[in-house]
């Protein structure tokens, strides 16, 4: 029986190569997109999985509101750490990481800046599971001056992994013994890391400062511990024991005057989704990404189902004599529906086979795209195959579900008599089937411009600073006092239009957030927390930020190191602009207290991400080597380039010219936005693509089986432009409905994920025009060239029979 089943099916199919290639198609295409976006959602939520206890691992993180500015961050105070396994029976081991920006490791006479170090506690190995292939876990990190790197790190400066107890110089003036080696941290994780220097080597070890932020702070709680409790507690803890006590703060005057700090943990298997904070050690993604994409596989699936169920129930009166016949001839309407059933999940069966092929050739694209390392291993393969055969009965039974049980339901006599309606306009449940496809595919299109349009914004923005043109020389402080001499010698370049030392630049890395205060008492309600970054004279007018008040330091004014340029958002916390130049601020220290006086008020400028707004900032003289920004005037920068290089070997010949340029190291801010750009604007080709194969066959049995009609008013003297609006008359109209449908939906969605964005485009009405005008010339365009077939078609060979 079932090979009879299989027989018949396949025997169905070949007959109607036309249909079965487009549903195969169509479902190919929407099964190889879910695919793909699978692996993705996949790979998100493992991050941090790989380690053994990840369901009891929780960072903490730390929420302040003071002076007028609320910050987020995923640093905590150093003595955290120690208090919370004294005085919380629930922690079980607790460690601290503080990441250095940019440390200099020296093997021989090479040295080379490595980014991807961090000082670590020796709690590390008991917190988190990294696997040591040389080296004690124990004991690892508990001297001064020791170090564990990973595999690849030893192989690339040792060519082996046997090397423990050998030395590395640590910013060109301390040895570092190595004391063991770990595997290279996964790619799932939350910060990616090739050394690891004791903790115990840097002052914040002891620190006992509550009021310094400045360590990632991890717990390993026992099991079964309510963490959403120990966040109450903690809360408690924070406010009566450490403020008060020991960070000498008043806690009634902080709440009074609506001021706070607060702490709490976050599961370590949610940072990378859900957390987006000051001072992550890793660029993290969001949930909201995810959430996307899983519904878009959703839609593609089911528009490439309804197609199935379209093309399915719109060539039902060809089928409808052979049901009939079947019935009289004794087929049970089960027997039919099994039948039907078949055909289905073998064209299911067909098109998975084709889509995991398609997904496997798409796979280097795709990571190219989203910056993925995705690859398909023979444990993926084994966890797929079932995945597949459930697809394949899954999608199967759901795409042949409806057109099997409507195609069984026709009665014989009906059939046979002729009586059958048939038509597109006689099925409403098909056109709700392509209103609802086309509104995901309009909904899509939306989306994607809407994406397109914030980011040219971004790219396009006056950012109070110009990027272009701008080279920075990173890792300055490495030639010392001769910073300085690089410095003038680089200005006297030809095509350098002006240079800077300071390693604090609006598209680095380095910030120093501190208080600063308007009156000689430090008091909560006279404090601003702000960024005080050490600049010399020539960085603005090397930015070429804008003076709004005031005046750029000056060399020959003495005065000026006790003078300080702040920003329109510092001015706005201090007083207002008016009243904020020659204002007096007041900085308090362990080691030494100091006033400013303000001479300058600069215009606001974008120094970190688009999504949040610019806080406060404020410029003073100091000398700073972390880099030299130079602003070119060249059409020929590689060979300008090349030339400050060799300045930089002439002062330096051991040490690596590291550089890079300020545009693109704004791009890379956002370079997670544009690869999820990407990724839309191609699962939305996509949808429509599938979309529109749909369409195609619509169109074409829609034409076949009104063309008797079409011959007789060709006859009666109808042109081809008037068939065509015909034909694609109704199809039209259902395009419009989905346009009425998917535009406020897409609104809705669109306004939530620009809400992300403290600098945003809103929304405008051309973009709906033109993707519901897109939507119509892509609707038209594919009915239209069924319909021009079908209307300069001879109408003699149609009517012959009649």
């Amino acid at each position: 029986m079932i090979r009879n089943y299989l027989k018949t099916a396949l025997r169905n199919l070949r007959k109607n190569k036309a249909f079965t290639l487009i549903n195969i198609l169509g479902l190919a295409l929407g099964l190889a997109t879910c695919l793909l976006i699978m692996f993705y959602v996949v790979d998100e939520l493992s991050y941090d999985r790989y380690n053994s206890n990840a369901n009891r691992i929780f960072r903490i993180n730390t929420d302040i509101k003071f002076g007028g500015t609320t910050s987020a961050l995923a640093i905590t105070p150093p003595p955290l750490a120690s208090a919370l396994l004294n005085n919380f029976p629930e922690v079980e081991k607790a460690c601290r990481l503080y990441h250095d920006y940019g440390v200099r490791i020296k093997k021989d006479n090479k040295s080379v800046q490595e980014e991807k170090v961090v000082y670590s506690d020796p709690g590390l190995f008991q917190v988190f599971t990294l696997p040591l292939i040389a080296g004690n876990a124990k004991t690892a990190l508990s001297e001064p001056n020791t170090m564990v790197i990973t595999r690849s790190t030893a192989l690339r400066y040792f060519n082996h992994t046997q090397v423990v107890g050998q030395t590395l110089m640590v910013n060109d003036q301390t040895p570092y013994k190595i004391t063991g080696v770990i595997q290279d941290i996964p790619e799932q994780s939350h910060f990616h890391f090739d050394f690891f220097l004791s903790l115990a080597s840097r002052p914040e070890n002891k620190s006992t400062n509550w009021l310094n932020y400045s360590c990632n702070t991890y717990v390993l709680l026992k099991p079964n511990t309510d963490y959403l409790a120990l966040n109450s507690k903690l809360y408690a803890f924070i406010q009566k024991v450490i403020l008060e006590k020991d960070a000498n703060m008043d806690l009634d005057n902080l709440n009074k005057t609506g001021n706070y700090i607060k702490m709490n943990l976050i599961p370590l298997t949610s940072i990378h989704l859900q957390s987006n904070r000051q001072y992550e050690l890793g660029v993290n993604s969001s949930m909201q990404y995810i959430y996307i994409f899983s519904a878009i596989a959703l839609f593609v699936l089911l528009i490439a189902c309804i197609n199935f169920m379209n093309l399915a129930t719109a060539r039902s009166a060809n089928r409808a004599r052979e049901v009939g016949v079947r019935k009289v001839l004794g087929s049970s309407r089960s027997s039919l529906v099994v039948q039907f059933m078949a055909e289905s999940v073998i064209v299911t069966l067909v098109a998975t086979l084709l889509a995991a092929g398609t997904a496997w050739l798409m796979l280097p694209l795709f990571n190219q795209v989203s910056g993925k390392s995705l690859a398909v291993s023979w444990h993926v393969v084994a966890v797929l195959i079932p995945v597949l055969l459930f697809v394949v009965l899954l999608v199967g039974s759901l795409a042949g579900a409806y057109p099997a049980f409507f195609l069984s339901a026709f009665q014989p006599v009906q059939v046979l008599k002729g009586k059958l309606a048939t038509g597109f306009k006689n099925s409403g449940f098909r056109s709700f089937l392509v209103v609802f496809q086309f509104a995901i595919s309009i909904f899509l299109i939306i989306g994607t411009l809407v994406i397109y349009h914030q980011l040219q914004y971004i790219q396009n923005k006056n950012l109070g600073f110009n990027r272009s043109q701008v080279l920075v020389v990173k890792n300055v402080q490495i030639l010392n006092q001769q910073a300085k001499t690089f410095k003038q010698e680089v200005k006297q370049l030809t095509g350098v239009e002006n240079a800077t030392l300071s390693g604090y630049i609006p598209t680095g890395s380095n910030r120093n957030p501190d208080e600063i205060f308007t009156t000689q008492v430090a008091t909560p309600k006279s404090a601003t927390i702000t960024e005080i970054w050490p600049v010399d004279a020539d960085y603005i007018p090397t930015m070429k930020m804008s003076m709004l008040q005031g005046r750029n330091f000056s060399k020959s004014l003495l005065t000026d190191s006790s003078g300080v340029i702040i920003n329109e958002a510092a001015a706005r916390r201090i007083g207002d602009r008016i009243n904020a130049l020659d204002k007096k601020l007041y900085y308090f220290s362990p080691v030494h207290n100091k006033e400013f006086r303000v001479i300058g008020i600069v215009k606001d400028f974008n120094f970190a991400s688009l999504r949040d707004n610019v806080s406060p900032v404020i410029m003073a003289l100091g000398d700073d080597y972390g880099a030299l920004s130079v602003r070119l005037n060249t059409t020929n920068v590689q060979e300008l380039v090349a030339k400050i290089e060799q300045q930089w070997k002439a002062l330096s010949p051991n040490q690596h010219f590291d550089y890079s340029f300020m545009d693109a190291d704004f791009d890379a801010l956002y370079r997670s936005e544009q690869r999820m750009g990407k990724l839309f604007l191609a699962f939305t080709m996509l949808a429509i693509g599938i979309a529109c194969l749909g369409l195609f066959g619509l169109a074409a049995y829609a034409a076949e089986q009104r063309i008797k009609e079409i011959s007789i008013r060709k006859v009666l003297g109808a042109d081809v432009s008037a068939i065509v609006l015909l034909l694609s008359r109704d199809f039209i109209k259902l395009v419009i409905i989905a346009i009425l449908i998917a535009a406020p939906l897409a609104w809705l969605a669109m306004h939530q994920w620009l809400q992300g964005f403290a600098y945003r485009q809103h929304m405008s009405w051309w973009i709906f025009l033109l993707a519901g005008t897109g939507a119509l010339l892509i609707a038209f365009g594919t009915v239209s060239s069924q319909s021009i077939k079908a209307a300069v078609a001879n109408p003699v060979k149609s009517l012959r029979s009649e």
